[in-house]
């Protein structure tokens, strides 16, 4: 699939739906020669905002989409995740590495998303996520 520059996807809220946001990112990252250590973090923390939306925003609600869209421009990708959801504090959010949370399963999404991407922010009371990824 050859892909342009901003496309938009949207996918009900199943998990099983993350193949194709998968896919959508291989394409990218193949049409656009990104290397492998970028394409990796592009993966795992878009992916992790996507099950996000899916389980925290949409609360895995079949009936509500998630929407995801992306943009290229000549360094780098922003990838826009959108949910259905009432939002979230993304401003008060619990330090995963803390010793208090550090045995929790759950509350390292957001942390990864930060750490992995180049760029991210918050929008629509935390409906809404974009990361951007730096080519180089």
């Amino acid at each position: 699939m050859i892909l342009t520059k901003g496309e938009r996807l949207k996918i009900s809220s199943n998990t099983q739906n993350i193949t194709l946001v998968e896919r959508i990112i291989d394409d990218v990252c193949e049409q656009f020669k990104v290397n492998e250590d970028r394409y990796g973090n592009i993966l795992i923390a878009v992916t992790e905002a996507v099950n996000n939306a899916i389980q925290h925003g949409n609360h895995n609600n079949p009936e509500k989409n998630v929407t995801i869209e992306y943009n290229v421009d000549s360094d780098s990708v922003t990838f826009s995740i959108s949910d259905e959801g009432l939002g979230f504090d993304y401003k008060n959010l619990p330090d995963p590495t803390a010793p208090e949370n550090i045995d929790k399963i759950n509350g390292r999404g957001i942390f990864l998303m930060k750490n992995l991407s180049d760029k991210i922010e918050f929008d629509k009371n935390g409906k809404q996520v974009l990361l951007k990824f730096n080519f180089n």
